[in-house]
């Protein structure tokens, strides 16, 4: 059993988590979804108990709990005042441990997913996200949904949710993280309680490789009527924890786009007020992930908004970072720093992914002070070595007839598409 504790007596609180070595990276083809189904139908019901039933079991406790399935990891996590604890964590291991999967619930959530999966096509930031990930990741587990398709979710059967469930819900799987009002014997205790039901299994190996750069500067025109706004996503492969100059990329994205006063704020919204807000940030994950920008230009602005942040991009790979803004992102990292760990639930969650992605012990623990050794040049060798504005994913959400003509011709690409809004 991996076990991992972080005590406080701040607040008669014990919070607890289980995480399972298993996500949408995990589904097969054609079933994506899955994961999500798997982890949202363990609420659904379990042996001798509903859904309703379970609910109000957690509601007298004084307790909540809930699960979350994101593309390597899915988690099941509860929280209730301390002399609770206990009878939570069996109830959670038996909900855990003895899912029933009833075939009435299933269709019930399948239908809901597929009405989730619609209405999200009214967010323009999901819909750019989703285009830009496709992209990005073509070919890749991360360029699939977590959430699936709805053609995906339509084609999930029972089976397939049970197969899921056995090959991933196990001890072997599974890290267990308990934090608040506890000591070890008690952590111990509720770690007992949550897996107990469960076999042994084995840790799954994570099935995603690492990602493969894009080749060229690609476009991809999301088209959807009646646009006032266009969001843009502009994206790379980026770092991952492990690299050496990940720390140092991130000094450097802090200068460019990781804050109000960074400069792409800076030329984007104070200089122009082409979008209220402009944004770079680098994503981690089991294997390398995404750097990506985000503006909302209004149509009239969208081209030259377009072409600014790529010409930005350009100058920030061929130039850095200025000592002043080095400096301020630097102390802004580590100053800020503090609310990252100022309750024992962030410093829990910190241990769990250091545990996840395969992180030095003393990762976080050095964070303040590797942050503030890093120089300058350290900072643009990371980002001259990273940043690959030619081999850049583009995506517009925007009505093509409007303003796709004039996103085209902004800048020289080496291939443009148009998509509809609607399609899977």
């Amino acid at each position: 059993m991996r076990l991992l504790v972080e005590p406080s007596r701040d607040l008669p609180l014990v919070f607890m988590c289980v995480a399972f070595g298993t996500g949408g990276a995990h589904d097969p083809a054609g079933r994506e979804g899955l994961g999500s189904i798997v982890g949202r139908m363990l609420r659904r019901g379990a042996e001798g108990m509903k859904g309703e039933a379970i609910e109000e079991r957690v509601d007298s406790l004084g307790g909540e709990f809930g699960v979350s399935v994101g593309l390597g990891s899915s988690s099941v996590g509860a929280e209730a005042v301390a002399r609770s604890a206990p009878e939570l964590a069996a109830l959670v291991g038996k909900v855990i441990a003895t899912p029933v999967f009833e075939d009435d619930e299933l269709e019930k959530l399948k239908r809901q997913v597929e009405a989730e999966l619609v209405a999200a096509r009214d967010d323009d930031s999901t819909l750019a996200s989703r285009a830009l990930r496709r992209n990005l990741f073509a070919g890749h587990p991360h360029g699939r949904r977590v959430s699936g398709s709805i053609a995906s979710v339509r084609s999930i059967g029972r089976e397939d949710v049970v197969r899921a469930y056995r090959r991933g819900f196990t001890q072997d799987n599974a890290i267990v993280a308990v934090g608040g009002d506890v000591d070890d014997a008690l952590a111990e205790e509720l770690a007992r309680l949550l897996l107990a039901g469960l076999p042994r299994g084995e840790a799954l190996p994570y099935p995603a490789r690492e990602p493969e750069p894009t080749l060229g500067r690609r476009l991809v025109v999301v088209d959807k009527p009646e646009r006032s706004q266009v969001k843009l996503g502009i994206g790379l492969l980026g770092t991952h924890p492990h690299d050496e100059d990940h720390l140092a990329l991130l000094v450097g994205n802090t200068a460019f786009g990781g804050t109000f006063t960074s400069r792409l704020m800076q030329e984007i919204r104070s200089k122009r007020g082409w979008s209220y807000g402009a944004s770079a940030s680098l994503s981690t994950s089991r294997v390398r992930e995404a750097f990506t920008m985000w503006t909302a230009p209004a149509e009239k602005d969208a081209a030259a908004c377009l072409a600014l942040e790529l010409e930005l991009l350009e100058a920030w790979q061929r130039h850095g970072v200025t000592e002043e803004e080095a400096s301020f992102a630097r102390e802004y990292l580590c100053r800020s720093y503090a609310f990252e760990v100022d309750t024992a639930k962030k410093r829990l969650n910190q241990t769990l992914e250091r545990e996840l992605l395969k992180l030095p012990a003393d990762y976080h623990a050095r964070y303040v002070e590797r942050v503030s050794r890093i120089t300058r040049g350290e900072c643009n060798e990371a980002i001259a070595r990273r940043i690959e504005p030619s081999r850049a994913w583009v995506a517009a959400v925007a009505t093509d007839a409007e303003v796709g003509a004039e996103l085209r011709s902004a800048v020289r690409w080496d291939a443009t598409s148009v998509a509809r809004f609607d399609a899977e």
